[in-house]
């Protein structure tokens, strides 16, 4: 049997948002396929310690609001390094408000960070990669960008992001690069912890709504990022990959509920 292609981009990669629980297990899974990894957010700190944690990573201070910094940092890496092989956009902020009362700024920040950053980077980053003849962008989206799951600015970030997804794949492919995007559903991360403190059960809660009895981890994005950042993935175009133990597939709980009979 034929053996998928091996890699044979550039060898480094760039993660926004980076410093997240998420990001770091992206950054490793890059790694681990032989990228040089580097690790971009918008606070120094959280790039320096995601960047520890993977292996051979480099810390980038970015902050994907601004243009101008998003440009002069690809500019600089692509002097560097060259065309940059892989993005991956996880950058992201989540108000957790009410619709009626969530203020401008907040809801703004949501579509600023998931949306604006992701369109600012590849923005920068898809004319290199245009001229190169390839090149891989991966956008982290969410189920919450396909149906309710609360957070509602937040999800309608992710539905955009999910929509620029196929919009570009479908005028850069021609061009050799591809931009597919995946849909985690429930991570256990740090990120809940601010939630936990009110609600303490949510994460086992949310089990039992997943076909497959449990909620995600990050490795299980990472994974799934990894895949599609490699040429493993090199007719994948303008895809949106769930990774959500089946949840956007059905909900068993729904189906007890109303008494479905089902597999014991």
């Amino acid at each position: 049997m034929d053996q998928p292609p091996a890699d044979t981009a550039p060898s480094y990669a760039l993660v926004t948002g980076g410093g997240s629980d998420i990001g770091v297990a992206i950054g490793r899974a890059l790694a681990a396929a032989g990228r040089h990894v580097v690790v971009s957010d918008l606070d120094p700190d959280r790039a320096r310690h995601g960047a520890a944690q993977v292996p051979g990573g480099t810390a980038l201070e970015l902050d994907v609001r601004s243009a101008r910094a998003v440009g002069r940092a690809v500019a600089d890496l692509a002097a560097a390094h060259g065309p940059l092989a892989v993005l991956v956009n996880c950058a992201a902020v989540c108000a957790n408000e009410q619709f009626e009362t969530i203020t401008e700024p907040t809801w703004s920040a949501d579509l600023d960070v998931v949306l604006g950053g992701a369109i600012r980077m590849c923005q920068a980053v898809l004319p290199t990669m245009r001229q190169a003849g390839r090149g891989a962008v991966v956008n982290v989206a969410s189920v919450n960008g396909h149906r309710y799951f609360g957070n509602d600015v937040y999800s309608a970030a992710k539905a955009g992001l999910i929509n620029l997804t196929r919009a570009l794949a479908v005028q850069y492919g021609r061009f050799g690069v591809r931009i597919n995007s995946v849909s985690p559903g429930t991570i256990a991360t740090a990120g809940w912890n601010e939630r936990l403190r009110t609600h303490g059960d949510a994460l086992e809660a949310a089990r039992r709504w997943y076909p497959m009895g449990r909620v995600g981890t990050p490795d299980d994005v990472a994974n799934a990022v990894a895949f599609l950042a490699s040429d493993r993935a090199s007719w994948i175009n303008g895809t949106d990959l769930a990774v959500d133990g089946g949840l956007l597939a059905g909900t068993p709980a729904f189906a007890a509920d109303i008494g479905a009979r089902s597999v014991p």
